[in-house]
């Protein structure tokens, strides 16, 4: 679910992130553009429960060691991280990070959102190797330092870019046949089996161009809808 989810993050982000914009009074172009990234990166995050998984890699030993101990905690794969209630605990911690910490919580959560987007939309050499996440580390810092000029302390699009990135990542797993327990901690699988899994030639070659598509359509609402 790394690049298909990911991609998928990004046109679904722009088409949502207008509805935020009477809770914020404006998104600014840089506001959208990293919302929008942010985003993809977040659409990782249910799969901390994999060890195996594109998410374990992004950070070399300490992501995989964090993933091994979220897979156990959560019960495994597609358990407690592919619910309602993950997407929910996501959205609701960033906020409170943001309010209760304040600003070195945006910018760590920052780095890593980039760190995830950085891999999952393959902007680093392939493999789980110090050449593969040192470079990851590498441009998410970079990233991070840029944004520390233009971010603000407690962005209102944060917690609703997290909790979105993370239910496209379940949509997207629903529509194979092992689904998602959406309802855990009930056992109950939601699945609409219409792929045979995550990650297929199918979605990369018909989520790719959408990347590319949402990408362009983020610059366009950016410089047409300036006050």
């Amino acid at each position: 679910m790394a690049w298909s989810g990911a991609a998928a993050a990004l046109p679904v982000a722009i088409l949502t992130y207008p509805t935020i914009q009477g809770v914020s009074g404006h998104l600014g172009p840089v506001d959208l553009i990293l919302g929008t990234f942010l985003t993809a990166g977040a659409a990782l995050l249910p799969d901390a429960d994999h060890p195996e998984g594109t998410i374990a890699h992004v950070l070399g030993p300490v992501s995989y060691t964090l993933c091994k101990l979220i897979s156990w905690i959560s019960g495994g794969h597609r358990h407690a991280t592919h619910s309602f209630a993950f997407v929910a605990a996501v959205a609701y911690g960033t906020w409170a990070g943001e309010h209760w910490i304040g600003r070195w919580f945006t910018l760590g959560l920052v780095f890593f959102l980039l760190a995830l987007a950085v891999r999952a939309l393959h902007l680093c050499p392939p493999g789980d190797g110090v050449k593969a996440w040192g470079t990851i580390v590498v441009l998410a810092v970079a990233g991070t330092f840029a944004m520390d000029h233009w971010i603000s302390d407690k962005p209102v699009w944060l917690p609703f870019s997290v909790g979105l990135g993370a239910l496209v990542h379940l949509v997207g797993d629903c529509l194979t046949d092992r689904g998602c327990r959406l309802f855990w901690p009930f056992k109950l699988r939601t699945r609409v089996p219409i792929i045979d899994r995550t990650g297929n030639k199918l979605e990369t070659w018909v989520l790719s161009p959408l990347f590319v598509l949402g990408t362009l359509a983020v610059l366009w609402y950016s410089l047409t809808h300036q006050p």
